[in-house]
């Protein structure tokens, strides 16, 4: 069986879609996939089962990343086109059957959103997948005997990101001896356009429990080394996504976007947003998503923290 699978250009729109992914593996043990989706999430979808090719659609002018993707496909006979980005593209093709995601799912979270595709009455929570070598990389960078704090302190918008400050005391909070991860080493994520953002909290942590992955390692080995984590904290982004598909348990920060949308999806997750809602800081004359002013000035360490704080004790209930 062939099956054109189309995911996201996004990395966290891409992760949250991977339980469908995983769901049709289950179903059809030997489908062979191809995988068309952006140049940022491939890494990781390229290592889902029974993946036979990867198409990285690189954006082009006039949605020109859409007719080099059909002359891609267009020859071959697919048994199944699923297709979460609502193009016309799934009907250009010759397929036995299509699934093309209807876009006007604007009232459900994202994973439920993707699982509709399918018409399936339980969404399947996000999977991800790694290679030997992955989970390897990860022990050297993230070895065994202290408690790991993991943080993703930047987005890819301004806006949706934490001001770095309460970053850098936050995690002197819970590394504190009285802290919740007393005297844990602290991973910081990122990409490597993001360090000057995030240097400020490289900075003020202490050296010896600092453990900067900001741009040292690709994609694949930061989900290996999320797994080897004990908790993360991070703004509302891909990394956030790969944090909870790792189960670890998983703090997104929310201001301007919608949490009961794109909150991280699991048991072991929580969110914590700004005082302010998502429909108050849109409607705010100010608000502009062309500039990278941060919407999440409302949202106090205190808060957070709490936050923190009352998830690690859910797990702890829950694991209990």
């Amino acid at each position: 069986m062939k099956i054109l699978f189309i995911s996201h250009n996004r990395l966290g729109d891409a992760v949250l879609s991977t339980g469908l992914l995983q769901h049709l593996v289950r179903r059809y043990p030997d489908a062979r996939l191809t995988i068309a989706c952006g140049p940022v999430p491939a890494p990781l979808l390229a290592l889902a089962p029974n993946v036979e090719r990867v198409l990285v659609m690189e954006k082009a002018r006039l949605a020109g990343h859409w007719l080099h993707l059909w002359r891609q496909t267009v020859a071959r006979r697919w048994d199944l086109v699923v297709d979460l980005r609502a193009s016309l593209l799934a009907w250009l093709l010759w397929a036995e059957q299509r699934r093309v995601l209807r876009p006007n799912g604007n009232d459900l979270h994202r994973v439920r959103h993707a699982a509709a595709v399918l018409h399936l009455p339980e969404p399947p929570a996000p999977e991800l997948w790694l290679r030997p070598e992955h989970t390897g990389a990860a022990v050297a960078h993230l070895p065994t005997g202290t408690p790991i704090l993991a943080l993703g302190p930047t987005a890819n918008w301004g806006g949706k990101q934490w001001p770095i400050e309460r970053f850098s005391a936050l995690a002197h909070r819970l590394i504190a001896p009285d802290g919740l991860f007393p005297g844990a080493r602290v991973a910081v994520f990122g990409a490597a356009n993001e360090r000057p953002a995030a240097q400020p909290l490289l900075d003020g942590l202490p050296a010896g429990q600092l453990v900067d992955l900001i741009g040292r390692i690709n994609l694949p080995e930061v989900l290996a080394c999320l797994q080897r984590s004990d908790f993360f904290i991070g703004n509302d982004s891909g990394l956030m996504h790969m944090a909870a598909a790792a189960a670890i348990p998983t703090l997104g920060l929310f201001g301007p976007s919608r949490d009961e949308l794109y909150g991280p999806w699991g048991d072991k997750t929580a969110s914590v947003r700004t005082d302010r809602d998502f429909d108050d800081i849109c409607n705010d004359p100010a608000y502009d998503y062309r500039k990278q002013d941060s919407w999440m000035l409302t949202l106090s360490v205190d808060k957070a923290e709490a936050a923190a704080r009352s998830l690690w004790a859910k797990v702890a209930e829950t694991a209990g």
